[in-house]
């Protein structure tokens, strides 16, 4: 039967269950990156759950998001990340070296392999032909060790591209039309594949682009075929010989087929506070700027940056404007030392960041208070930036580029600058000295772990009745920033407890402390939310953290995919409304109790709630599979696997 490439993919790779949609399947994990925010605890569950070596292909361990060194918890988190990677075979990418899924285009990823990461931009890596997937931190512990990752047999949808992107249109703008046809929610268990003619048009890098901000409309992940464009791009990184040719069978299934002409695509921008807030550029032209920052895993390529260089040479960054620029890798940044654009780049007045995420997760570079700032990252979900009143703006860096030099939204084709051509080059300078990669005599490192790291957190096993207390009800489109702020609370990464302080602290900043008393008076505490929650991150402390303060349910109109799988990990029980008018006959403070809750996940029987203020009965269900089951009713992944 022919397949598609999805199919192709994941049937080589199946080990566990059959290939059918919706059900669950085990996978073989080829790859596996984990980064220092997420990691550190990796690592830690990793260790906790007695496993000795790495049993896959490659695992690589990057250290991007915390680099500033502000206290000394950041350098230990580095410190144990070098030393656990040394000890049981992982690569090593040293702070200074790069982004971890623009490194890992450029140097690991392999057409047809599996990549499974701890950053929920892992998908990344479909434009060079991987599967590649987000996760919590202990399923890719799980899969370092040698076990199967689990996800549901997915719908794949092909997005069939034809044409050419016109002059200023970019990846970017195809990947913002993409969220204004697919929306932020209601795409889990969709995997996306782009085919059609028009995917010869693109670069391997617009192609990693477009498959990094499918995370943003929910899908699993995003593939595009591995060709000759992508076979001249691996030939550039020195890696020719890691190409494999990858395309659909003719005659191939597919379960929707998405029509889009690249040439009819316009110039586009991400409003606040949501990816899948669209405009035209053109309606938002003289719209006053305050902050540009270009860089990010998005848009943070050779080209991009190049091509920002190219702009802005020979002009001033605006008086009372501020223009960041963070090159995606230290491959990036070496080559714009060496050919000029670099000091382009200074002479036009822009401060160049570290090769990291910084400005994109809200750990430096904020915007002032109610600035516009342009970025050519991910997510401009509320406070994201650092500053809980900025509006955040997703744009292209041609657009940010221009923005920096007239201080407003610019429309590139009215500019009167010409539009710049830069190609891919030939050769890439490939300087792996920042890679410490294994060797028998790094395996005896001893492990070192400062004082701000702990063990990780274990939950107690499943109770047969729930006693539910309602903390807290909040609305739609809850993201893992709004449970688990980022920027400089992230130093606390390793420190549970310290960083459960800060759970829901965006929304409600005593959430954590009536938590905590209820806990320790006997009684069970229970999230209710609305549609999309857990949208945003992999980071799986936005399950872990509330499992340390006693949460045992959420209960929502309807979950994110990762964030799911991080709450049955965690035995943090995720509850979807059978009837969705219940969310507003519920209130905070409410008692919801279940007389015989560990036995209606065990028979699969919807799950009924007693609400003792209205008397009302809610009926709520889980579709969980029988791994899932006994992951929850063990109290968590790490119960299980460690048997205790």
């Amino acid at each position: 039967m022919p397949q598609n490439i999805v199919e192709k993919i994941l049937v080589s790779h199946l080990k566990e269950g059959d290939f059918v949609k919706g059900q669950e399947i085990g996978i073989r994990i080829d790859q596996t990156l984990t980064q220092d925010a997420t990691g550190t605890m990796a690592y830690l569950q990793f260790e906790a759950m007695g496993l000795k070596e790495i049993k896959t292909d490659l695992s690589v361990s990057y250290v991007d998001h915390n680099t500033v060194q502000v206290g000394f918890e950041n350098a230990d988190d580095h410190r144990y990340l070098r030393t656990v990677a040394a000890r049981y075979g992982v690569v090593f990418s040293r702070p200074g070296n790069g982004i971890c899924h623009q490194v890992h285009l450029e140097r690991f990823g392999k057409p047809g392999t599996t990549l499974l990461g701890s950053d929920s931009h892992t998908p990344t890596g479909g434009g060079i032909g991987q599967i590649a997937i987000g996760a919590g931190g202990i399923d890719v512990a799980v899969a370092m060790g040698g076990g199967l990752f689990y996800t549901a047999a997915p719908k794949v949808y092909l997005v069939n591209l034809t044409g050419e992107l016109r002059e200023w249109v970019t990846a970017k703008d195809v990947v913002l039309k993409m969220l204004e046809l697919l929306t932020t929610k209601g795409n889990v268990g969709v995997m996306l594949e782009y085919g059609g003619k028009g995917v010869k048009t693109l670069s391997v890098p617009q192609r990693a682009t477009i498959a990094n901000m499918g995370a943003e409309m929910g899908v699993t992940c995003s593939v595009f075929p591995s060709d000759s464009v992508t076979k001249k791009f691996m030939k550039a990184q020195g890696r020719e010989a890691d190409w494999s040719e990858l395309k659909a069978d003719r005659g191939a299934k597919y379960d929707r087929v998405i029509e889009l002409d690249l040439s009819s695509i316009e110039l586009l921008a991400a409003c606040p506070h949501s990816p899948g807030n669209i405009k035209k550029i053109a309606e938002l032209a003289g719209g006053h700027v305050d902050q540009v920052c270009i860089g990010s895993c998005t848009n943070s390529s050779y080209r991009d940056m190049m091509t920002v260089a190219a702009i802005l040479k020979g002009h001033k960054v605006k008086p009372g404007l501020t223009l960041a620029i963070a090159p995606g890798s230290r491959q990036v940044m070496q080559m714009l030392a060496r050919n000029g654009g670099l000091a382009d780049l200074l002479d036009a007045g822009a401060r160049i960041q570290e090769s990291a995420c910084g400005f994109c997760i809200g750990n430096h570079f904020s915007p002032k208070s109610g600035g516009v700032s342009l970025r050519t990252s991910n997510r401009n979900f509320e406070g994201r930036s650092g500053t809980a009143d900025a509006q955040v703006y997703l744009v292209s860096p041609e657009v940010a580029a221009l923005a920096a030099i007239t201080g407003e939204f610019t429309d590139p084709r009215k500019s009167g600058i010409a539009y710049p051509r830069i190609k891919e080059p030939s050769s890439f300078k490939a300087d792996d000295v920042m890679f410490v990669k294994p060797s028998p005599e790094l395996r005896n490192t001893e492990v070192v772990r400062g004082p701000n790291i702990g063990e990780p957190p274990k939950n107690d096993r499943m109770s047969e009745k729930l006693d539910g207390a309602v903390m807290i009800h909040v609305g739609d489109k809850i993201t893992t920033d709004h449970i688990m702020p980022a920027g400089a609370r992230l130093k606390y990464r390793s420190n549970v407890p310290k960083y459960a302080q800060y759970v829901f602290e965006p929304v409600d900043s005593t959430f954590h402390k009536r938590c905590l008393e209820n806990k320790a008076a006997g009684g069970h505490n229970v999230i209710v939310a609305g549609e999309s929650y857990g949208q945003g991150s992999s980071r799986e402390h936005a399950a872990m953290c509330p499992m340390y303060l006693g949460v045992k349910a959420v209960v929502a109109k309807s979950f994110e995919r990762i964030h799911a799988a991080n709450l049955i990990n965690f035995g943090i029980a995720p509850l979807t409304f059978r009837n969705a008018a219940d969310y507003d006959a519920i209130k905070a403070g409410d008692k919801l109790t279940c007389s015989d809750w560990r036995a209606a996940f065990a028979e699969g029987r919807p799950v009924i709630l007693k609400n003792g203020r209205t008397g009302a009965s809610i009926e709520c269900v889980s579709a969980l599979s029988r791994r899932q089951k006994a992951i929850l009713t063990a109290g968590g992944l790490l119960n299980q696997t460690t048997g205790k």
